[in-house]
């Protein structure tokens, strides 16, 4: 009986979070200029995520200037509640940018560890996410992935713990979630020998950071990353960049339950 109702409510909750993210999407900007990523190592690893992304999308904006408007505010093993986030978003407090359209928040790896640990992330999300809104900006949380052996937390099936934390959080704020630790999962799924991780099975490598970016972008712009040809100068294979870009896709339009263009 407990295992049912506990059914039902998980169903209930992922319900309403398809209903508030369509909400969220009919009120967000289609094509926000300036962004500004906060997290940690997981987001600075692989050339930086924001490099890869900003490269996407030069390629689908005409005259976008990924350069000055995508940036990056990244402290190695941080959590939400080590960022100053309403230092990061004044006006030219990084490089020339006077508003940041929207704000990507990261969390750290251990943030879903335990009881005591979400309650901790879900008030620095809400701290971090009045903040932004307050600047008149968008925010947006981004899930981050699963460890996977040999490190010393893995354990099976985590990115459930986080997707519902992450989920939670996005419905309690009504903001938008970007699924990149349920891509991840997707792509081990699907093709169990391929390498997203370090062999600290904590950091992502070249080809996570890239499907990590590929997830950003579907979720920013509601734009299928299939077709990009962005492949970091040719460091990634042509089979590597289509197989991640097909799990970005499916990935993005499954969680946040749309079509994407």
């Amino acid at each position: 009986m407990k295992l049912l109702f506990k059914t039902i409510i998980i169903c209930l909750l992922f319900s309403n979070f398809l209903i508030s993210q369509e909400l969220i999407a009919e009120n967000r900007k289609s094509n926000p200029v300036t962004i500004l990523f906060v997290g940690n190592s997981y987001i600075y690893y692989g050339d930086s995520l924001h490099n890869h992304f900003k490269r996407m999308v030069e390629e689908y904006l005409t005259d976008y200037d990924g350069g000055a408007s995508v940036k990056s505010a990244t402290i190695g093993g941080s959590r939400l509640k080590h960022h100053d986030v309403e230092r990061l978003i004044k006006p030219k407090a990084i490089s020339s940018v006077k508003h940041f359209d929207l704000v990507i928040l990261q969390g750290g790896s251990g943030e879903t560890k335990n009881e005591a640990s979400r309650k901790e992330f879900s008030y620095f999300a809400k701290k971090h996410i009045d903040i932004v809104k307050e600047n008149n900006s968008e925010a947006a949380l981004y899930m981050t992935h699963a460890f996977v052996k040999p490190h010393e937390d893995y354990i099976e099936n985590q990115i459930k713990v986080i997707e519902e934390t992450y989920t939670k959080a996005g419905i309690d704020n009504q903001v938008l979630v970007i699924p990149v630790g349920i891509a991840f999962d997707l792509a081990y799924k699907t093709k169990p020998n391929i390498q997203l991780h370090k062999s600290d099975g904590t950091h992502p490598n070249l080809l996570g950071t890239y499907l990590a970016a590929c997830t950003v972008f579907a979720s920013i712009y509601d734009k299928s990353p299939i077709g990009i040809e962005y492949d970091y100068y040719g460091a990634i294979s042509k089979k590597d960049r289509d197989f991640l870009q097909k799990i970005a896709h499916q990935a993005t339009s499954k969680y946040l339950n749309k079509n994407l263009n």
